[in-house]
């Protein structure tokens, strides 16, 4: 099982509720690795926050679910596209 993404882009588009904000900030929020397609740059060595699955493997595995993980992923995308965060 996958984390499944439709590259909406908007969880890229809104680093500034990331920790990882300062580091990779453009300046206006958006990540500075974004295309204009909505792809990342950098996504073969992308920061392990920005990989759901790596993430989880390493930080989360034996406090939650798999599922329970990405449900709770699939919650922000969801907020971030009704304009709720």
């Amino acid at each position: 099982m996958a984390f499944e993404c439709d590259k909406c882009g908007l969880c890229c588009k809104n680093i500034r509720f990331s920790s990882l904000s300062a580091e990779l900030d453009r300046g206006d929020g958006v990540c500075k690795h974004l295309t204009e397609e909505n792809l990342c740059e950098i996504y073969s060595e992308r920061p392990i926050f920005c990989n759901v699955e790596a993430y989880y493997d390493k930080n989360l595995s034996e406090t939650m679910s798999r599922e329970e993980f990405y449900k709770m992923n699939k919650s922000v995308c969801e907020r971030l596209k009704k304009g709720n965060l």
